[in-house]
């Protein structure tokens, strides 16, 4: 028995310090996870249980050399188009109901990421009441660095996170200022879904946000975790 069509190949990010790929299975998104944000966004900074929204696992671009920063595609479709940096946990052992103080333990790694927005398309799918799929879940949406294993790096609970575009800072922040941290996003989150290794949590986007033209150069870091660049096409 074989299949009607040819297989696709399954997104991998690379592993920092070896040769190893960190399969891509789910990229779950957590929204308006920093105070100063979700007040820039309009929003009451209350801590309310934290939501999500999906993308699909091939819309990763890699962004593993910051010295050969990858193409990202302006997408169709939009005039407005942002960038929304975040830290990234890479889940690599599986639960349900993962309890709070276990949660770290099914943390394979962390990195910096993207969370690519066609903002005028969020808005308007938003004042209508319609799902933000397209506005988020699009392809090339989702840059991201290489995973810094916890065995390395620990679990980053404080530290800058920061997004330059052409040099200029637009985003800065500290892990600190999340209002879900991490170990609370993976137990709420493995209380909806069953989580498994190779799904990705982006954590939320610190305040700044803003758009992006075409031949922008985007670099961003997240202290202790690693960096990230690319550049908009």
């Amino acid at each position: 028995m074989g299949y009607v069509v040819p297989i696709w190949s399954i997104p991998a990010l690379p592993v920092a310090g070896g040769a190893d790929l960190f399969p891509v299975r789910r990229i779950y998104c957590v929204g308006r996870n920093y105070a100063a944000h979700v007040r820039a966004m309009g929003f009451d900074p209350d801590r309310e249980p934290p939501f999500f929204f999906s993308k699909p696992a091939d819309a990763i671009v890699v962004c593993a050399d910051p010295a050969a920063p990858p193409a990202v595609a302006y997408p169709p479709a939009t005039s407005n188009f942002h960038h929304e940096m975040e830290l990234v946990v890479a889940i690599g052992k599986g639960g349900a109901d993962i309890k709070l103080e276990a949660a770290t333990d099914h943390i394979f790694g962390y990195a910096a990421g993207l969370d690519m927005t066609r903002r005028d398309l969020q808005f308007a799918a938003r004042d209508k009441g319609r799902p933000w799929d397209m506005s988020k879940g699009f392809d090339q949406s989702a840059p991201c660095g290489p995973i810094a294993p916890v065995a390395r790096i620990g679990h980053p609970a404080r530290g800058r996170i920061e997004l330059k575009v052409n040099g200029q800072t637009r985003q800065k922040a500290d892990l600190g200022e999340l209002i879900w941290n991490v170990p609370e996003t993976v137990a709420y989150l493995s209380g909806l879904v069953r989580l498994e290794p190779g799904d990705l949590i982006y954590t939320g986007t610190p305040e700044g946000v803003g758009p992006v033209v075409r031949g922008d150069l985007l670099e961003g870091e997240v202290e202790g975790v690693g960096r990230l660049s690319c550049r908009i096409a």
